[in-house]
């Protein structure tokens, strides 16, 4: 008989002599160095070994929380070499920040480069991401998700990824309402080993290249020391949407016509109602066809404009009248980046049952952002203006004010906008632990630290200098600039560094644990523990962004650096009785003080029962707590770019409108609230696991998570929606409060104007709004050492399916589900899973696995027909040959049939057409691999 167990065990595990051999091989991945500690014990006496998600130490390991593991063998197979990667195929997680959706924001939302983890869809914050068991600082950058950037995870010395399902930790912290990551690093190695890794897609572009470098000295059980490091290096090319045939079949210009921009080249020309009054009544055309009846304009449209990136859409953002730039004909899909790791890892046998131990980790992931050139609204006399210097505008006296002409270009010649991101993570642990009076013992410093530098590159031009080149005439934005011109663009560039942000975290933790009492089921085991660790986060802009002097940049203002630092205390106990040999009950709490936000005890209590060796029951219970983070509370307002959505008010003014004419990446001011208070959950699971024969496992977890005094702003789609409600947000031009102290004066200006009812900006404030509320079920399969004449094989499922994922927008208000529904900023898949069919045989090994996220209801935009997204499934195929022991092949292809995202309307993310966020454009992907041992 066997005992049961998760379905990551089962196929490892099938006999008792096999459960303490996994219990060992969990404690080499887990939290706590102390396996090197235990080595020196004899070898026929079980050990007792610690679990993620518990700091007592025992011989079974199974626990009454659920847990799942990702094997470095799993990672290997399915060709994935980042942290990112490995969080992507976790079933539980949805909507996580990724390159595709930091490039998507279009350079004008906060936190670009920052790769996160979002399990349960609760939020980045809400996710706890560890190396080690240790944290690690958060991204430097402040905006709205405060997490660990998974660049600076060392992925090549991962040796497995355990994913404590259950949220709110007493070990680690009750902030983890969604969960916890824990990236496990190898340990005790001896020898060396180089791979080298080549990758490229079917169309070009986004090609990757890979080499690690790993080598370990000292066996600590006969040597008393073990060192062990990696180094790896990792380039990755850019991916222009240009080269994908899936942008064009996705035919957006008919589709999306009001996504795109009215910033063209030749460039469009905004008139004010008197001009557009009086070239009426002259009878003008600019389209050759009609007399003009908007305020858009440009004489390009006779002719077609300027194919293939600025086209004649009469339905288009630009107008029957004017002209339409297609963006996503030539911009950026996947950024062109190179990240470079060092790990390193070092343990020495004091002698006496203690240990030393000590860990340093380094990692650079350098990130060029290229998007499309930049734009300006431009002032210049008519008499500039060819397509009107023949209209009566041009007989105006010379101080008249409908001489000056604005014009919206696009100055392509000027080049892209390129930013360079470099994102910089520094981690350093020294520890001591063993057993003291019968008490296993650690403790710890960890001093932990975040970099980012955001340079601009290109494209990034002296707004005052480009005006001027506009008014004198230098500047053409209807056709070539000649020399003078390009000369001007030259000069007007501004490169270096803008912005500069750093996050520290600096902490000592210690935990002891022993049996204190003998019951009928085996020793109850006490845990106590504790950390205390001081955050500081600081950012600073330059001069000139400070002085609003970069064309393309939005400006914060003089005061916008800001620093901020806190102080966060926390103890916890934990207690483990085996009650009987069927039942066992589990007991935590912790308690945490956040400098300024307040204090919180956090219980939680877990039963595991054993109904016969093949069939297992888990439960658990508790609570939560989640301080603001220090960008939350104190980062300076923020301007940015909102989505491109629909203004109900101007559908409403005139019935002529359409939803182009109404539709605009509308400027939005973002505002931290030191006044927040904590958010705070309740969570419970209730699980079982069978294991009806050696080499079966099936898990089934139910879990649900309510969270109150949500941290959130609401989204511009759903102020807009209800403008009855949230209309004080919405601050238009002839907004009779403008105050010449505000900020809007100083984005508005000061020229108010009765007849102009359009956005000029919406508040996007940071407030405890209400609750938020997510349940699911959590399905685990495992077959292993299934024989066959033709060879060994195994399968492998993890899924989630989503009972329910909603958020209220304010205390008292309706719930807004985003399960299977575009809302705001991201949508939660109902179903998500990935499955694996392994083969092996002799030297040769192949998995043909499957990723699959429902479709859903698309984003809700006004004046649109409502539609759904269809599903995305990726097959992929891998296969390995070991040509010796130590040298073994591997290849593949990631999307074998090369499928293309779905079609969305999306409006968050700046890349249009589809949702970037959990899609891949680079389609069907070739890669190969090489690593060899040495001893």
């Amino acid at each position: 008989m066997h005992r049961p167990v998760t379905p990551h065990a089962a196929a490892h595990r099938p006999t008792r002599l096999r459960a303490c051999a996994q219990a060992v091989a969990l404690l080499l991945s887990g939290a706590a160095p102390a396996l090197l500690h235990a080595q020196t014990a004899p070898a026929d006496e079980p050990q007792r070994v610690e679990i993620t998600g518990s700091a007592i130490k025992r011989i079974d390991g199974e626990t009454a929380l659920p847990v799942q593991v990702i094997t470095r063998k799993e990672i290997d197979k399915a060709g994935l070499t980042t942290a990112a990667e490995i969080v992507s195929r976790i079933s539980a997680s949805a909507n996580n920040l990724t390159d595709g959706g930091s490039i998507a924001y279009g350079g004008f939302r906060d936190q670009s480069g920052l790769n996160a983890a979002n399990l349960r869809g609760l939020g980045v914050s809400s996710t706890l991401v560890l190396l080690n068991g240790r944290r690690m600082a958060n991204f430097a950058s402040p905006g709205d998700g405060a997490g660990v950037d998974l660049n600076t995870i060392p992925a090549a010395a991962i040796d497995r990824v355990e994913v404590l399902l259950d949220g709110a930790s007493s070990l680690y912290g009750s902030d983890a309402i969604g969960g916890v990551i824990n990236f496990i690093t190898k340990r005790d190695y001896q020898g060396g080993e180089i791979s080298a890794y080549v990758g490229k897609t079917g169309e070009g572009g986004g090609g990757k290249r890979s080499a690690t470098l790993s080598g370990g000295l000292g066996d600590y059980g006969r040597d008393g020391f073990n060192l062990f490091g990696v180094f790896d290096v990792q380039k990755t090319d850019s991916l222009n949407a240009r080269q994908r045939h899936f942008i064009k079949d996705l035919k957006i210009p008919e589709r999306l016509p009001d996504l795109l921009s009215s910033a063209t080249f030749p460039g469009n020309i905004t008139l004010s109602s008197s001009q557009r009054d009086r070239l009426i009544d002259e009878g003008y055309s600019s389209n050759g066809k009609t007399v003009i009846d908007s305020k858009t304009i440009n004489p390009a449209a006779a002719t077609g404009c300027n194919p293939p990136a600025t086209l004649y859409l009469p339905n288009g953002i630009g107008g029957a009248d004017g002209c339409t730039y297609d963006y996503m004909r030539d911009i950026e899909l996947y950024p062109q980046s190179t990240k470079t790791s060092l790990f390193g890892r070092g343990a020495l046998d004091l002698g006496g049952g203690h240990q030393l131990f000590g860990e340093a980790s380094w990692a650079r992931a350098r990130t060029l952002y290229s998007g499309t050139p930049n734009r300006i609204d431009a002032d210049m006399d008519v008499s500039l203006v060819p397509g009107l210097a023949g209209t009566s505008l041009n007989t105006l006296a010379p101080d008249d004010e409908d001489r000056i002409i604005t014009v919206r270009t696009r100055l392509a010649e000027a080049g892209l906008r390129t930013s360079e991101l470099v994102s910089t993570g520094q981690r350093y642990v020294l520890g001591l632990n063993g057993t003291l009076s019968k008490w296993d013992y650690e403790v710890a410093l960890n001093h932990s630290s975040s970099l980012v530098s955001d340079r601009d590159h290109n494209g990034y031009l002296n707004e005052d200098m480009i005006r001027d080149g506009f008014a004198d005439g230098t500047l053409n934005p209807f056709g070539p600039s000649g020399a003078a011109g390009l000369s001007l663009y030259g000069d007007a560039q501004i490169r270096g560094e803008v912005r500069h942000a750093t996050g520290q975290t600096d902490s000592l933790d210690f935990k002891a644990s022993r049996p204190v009492l003998a019951l009928s089921g085996g020793d109850m085991a006490l845990a106590v523990g504790g950390e205390f660790r001081r955050e500081r986060q600081n950012y600073h802009q330059s001069q000139a962004l400070a002085d609003d002097l970069i064309l393309g940049e939005t400006s914060q203002g003089q005061n916008a650096d800001f620093g901020a630092a806190r102080h966060v205390g926390a103890v916890f106990g934990e207690i483990s009785a085996p009650i009987t040999k069927q039942l066992e009950l589990q007991a935590a709490v912790r308690y945490e003080h956040y400098e300024v936000t307040g204090s919180a005890t956090s219980p939680k209590i877990g039963l595991k029962y054993t109904a016969s060796p093949e069939l297992m029951f888990r439960a658990s219970a508790g609570t939560g707590f989640r301080a603001p983070s220090l960008s939350e509370l104190y980062r300076p307002v923020t301007e940015g770019s909102a989505a491109t959505v629909t203004d109900p008010v101007c559908l409403a003014n005139d019935p002529e409108n359409t939803v182009t004419d109404c539709s605009d990446l509308w400027t939005t001011l973002n505002y931290s609230n030191a006044k927040l208070k904590p958010e705070r959950s309740r969570q419970f699971t209730l699980g079982t696991v069978f294991e009806p024969q050696r080499g079966m496992s099936v898990s089934l977890d139910y879990w649900n998570v309510q969270k109150k005094d949500t941290i959130s702003t609401i989204g511009v789609d759903v102020i807009l929606a209800n403008l009855d409600k949230y209309g004080s947000l919405v601050h238009r031009y002839n907004d009779p409060a403008g105050d010449p102290a505000s900020d809007f004066m100083r984005v508005c200006g000061d020229d108010l104007d009765e007849d102009d009812n359009s956005i000029c900006y919406i508040d996007l404030v940071k407030q405890n709004r209400g609750q938020q509320r997510v349940s699911g079920l959590d399905i685990g399969l495992s077959l292993s050492k299934l024989q066959s004449g033709v060879g060994t094989f195994g399968v492998r499922l993890n899924g989630t399916w989503t009972v329910s994922s909603k958020q209220q927008t304010g205390k008292g208000d309706p719930f807004v589900s985003n399960l299977g529904e575009f809302v705001n900023d991201g949508v939660v898949q109902r179903w998500r899973h990935t499955v694996a069919l392994d083969w092996e045989q002799g030297p040769y090994s192949a998995t043909l696995s499957n990723n699959y996220l429902s479709g859903y209801k698309d984003q809700h935009i006004i004046g649109k027909d409502d539609r759904r997204v269809s599903a995305y499934t990726l097959w992929n195929l891998s296969g390995g040959w070991d040509i010796t022991k130590d040298f073994t092949l591997r290849g593949g292809v990631q999307n074998l049939f090369d499928t293309a995202p779905p079609f969305s309307q999306q409006a968050w993310f700046f890349l249009s057409g589809y949702d970037p966020s959990y899609t891949d454009p680079r389609g069907r992907f070739f890669y190969a691999s090489a690593t060899y041992r040495f001893k």
